[in-house]
């Protein structure tokens, strides 16, 4: 049983898990399992190159950092379990917990976050169909959709991030969203205590 699993390995899924894996040390979050199935639909970085993102070196490639970043993950925070190479295929409700079924494998979780792109149609089977509606911010020519959301909460243990919550298809937006996500998280998980985590040179100085 997963606390957490977050389906996408893009921009907004790994900047969520990397905010989680920082909290990793909180006493709140003892014995919490967070998974990651970083293989969904192809992603929209694959051929961009990166000028204008905050704290992103110039011309820097979308898929040096997609790998990277991935890379970075499990180094840091290797207790995150990082899924590989299954694609999602349904999801669906068994009591309190979600059943997420892949091409090889079915994961229980308590909560999850979806964090693939924006593409039309929404392929993965189950109750999130009912919350598909019409990209509000993108081109209507460019058919794009996401998850009807109130600050990135779909329904009672979904959550959704980056461009499928709604946002522009911005790199900062994106990671942005995958950390607001995290910080609901890990407030939710410190019995609705306002929290957020951060590494410091004070800290690791102490």
């Amino acid at each position: 049983m997963f606390n957490c699993l977050i389906i996408g390995g893009g921009v907004s899924g790994v900047s969520c898990a990397l905010i989680l894996g920082s909290a990793l040390k909180k006493p709140f979050m003892t014995n919490k399992k967070i998974g990651i199935i970083t293989h969904q639909k192809a992603s929209m970085l694959q051929d961009a190159v990166f000028n204008n993102a905050y704290g992103i070196a110039p011309n820097t490639l979308g898929s040096d950092l997609l790998k990277n970043t991935i890379e970075d993950l499990q180094h840091l925070y290797p207790e995150i379990q990082q899924i590989a190479n299954e694609k999602v295929v349904s999801i669906t409700t068994n009591g309190t917990f979600f059943l997420v079924t892949t091409n090889e494998n079915i994961y229980e979780a308590e909560t999850i976050v979806l964090a693939i792109n924006s593409s039309n149609p929404f392929t993965i089977d189950g109750f999130l169909h009912d919350f598909v509606i019409p990209h509000k911010k993108s081109l209507p020519q460019k058919n794009r959709i996401q998850l009807a959301n109130n600050d990135h909460l779909v329904t009672s243990g979904v959550y959704v991030a980056g461009t499928l919550a709604g946002h522009r298809s911005q790199l900062a937006i994106a990671a942005g969203s995958g950390a607001a996500v995290a910080t609901d998280i890990l407030t939710l998980w410190n019995n609705g205590v306002e929290t957020h985590a951060h590494d410091s040179i004070r800290k690791k100085e102490a």
